[in-house]
């Protein structure tokens, strides 16, 4: 992808990114929120479901239809959409967002560091084994986080694994609307379990409002400055900056949650952090 030179202009595509994961981080908190209305399945079917009808409208993606042969690969990186944002739901109800949200950056890392073979590569790969270790619930440090929700977590890290590895192999149909179609697929996945768990909660006024607005925060916002930004920055710069994604969804807990972490915490996700953006770098001067 060409990336405009204008220094003013990268600038800007800097300032993008950073208000993508203050907005997306944003919605997760606000997401959170309604855990106790309507559940994290409750909320997971309300993003996802709303989220799929507007990328339909906004895309007009019946103008790309998916065909028979498309059918096998968007089921799969649908479902594992679908399952990678239930997953970090359930963890976000159990552990703080900004500690579920580390973890689940592991996801991408061990897909990036696949098969790595220099030291540079195996130590951003220890920084980042150190970074769970510290959160994991094993010793005294972490005993207050919630087994469980790290388990969720881990889950949606690996969801998010397969979700780059299946969604590569989607981005090969030109003439498929392949985001706006794995969103309806991972919605009719999680929407029936959303709504058996939640009940008729989930069609309050007042729930589908703050549902609209989480659905906006958390996709559409954030994947429109982030394609806005990506044509203004190298992809170096623009995975550096993604790698800040679990302070930022830290300091968002803080400030609309009031959730606060400990100094263990904070170190385990500064080294989980910096094993992405050094993996960025990395990987960026091999290529």
């Amino acid at each position: 992808m060409k990336n405009d030179s204008n220094p003013g202009h990268a600038w800007a595509g800097v300032a993008a990114v950073l208000a993508s994961l203050v907005v997306q981080n944003m919605g997760a908190a606000f997401a959170k929120q309604l855990f106790s209305a309507v559940g994290p399945a409750g909320m997971t079917a309300l993003r996802i479901g709303i989220a799929a009808v507007l990328l339909i409208v906004m895309r007009q993606a019946w103008k790309k239809m998916p065909q028979r042969r498309h059918l096998r690969v968007l089921l799969v990186y649908g479902a594992t959409l679908g399952l990678m944002n239930a997953a970090i739901y359930q963890a976000f109800a159990r552990i703080p967002i900004g500690v579920a949200i580390a973890i689940e950056v592991l996801g991408p890392l061990s897909v990036a560091l696949m098969g790595a073979r220099r030291l540079l590569d195996l130590a951003w790969l220890a920084a980042a084994g150190l970074g769970l270790w510290l959160l994991l619930p094993v010793g005294d440090a972490s005993s207050a986080l919630d087994p469980l929700g790290v388990a969720f977590a881990l889950g949606a890290a690996a969801a998010w694994a397969l979700y780059i590895l299946f969604g590569k192999r989607a981005a090969h149909f030109p003439d498929v609307d392949v985001l706006a179609w794995g969103m309806a697929f991972a919605a009719l996945l999680t929407v029936p379990f959303g709504a058996g768990s939640a009940g008729p909660a989930l069609l309050a006024p007042s729930i589908l409002a703050i549902g609209l607005a989480v659905a906006v925060l958390s996709s559409a916002v954030p994947y429109t400055l982030e394609m806005w930004a990506l044509r203004r920055l190298p992809i170096s710069l623009f995975g550096v900056l993604a790698g800040s994604s679990p302070a930022v969804a830290a300091l968002a807990a803080y400030a609309i949650l009031g959730e606060q972490l400990s100094t263990v915490q904070w170190t385990a996700i500064a080294a989980i952090s910096g094993a992405v953006m050094g993996s960025t770098l990395t990987a960026h001067r091999r290529a």
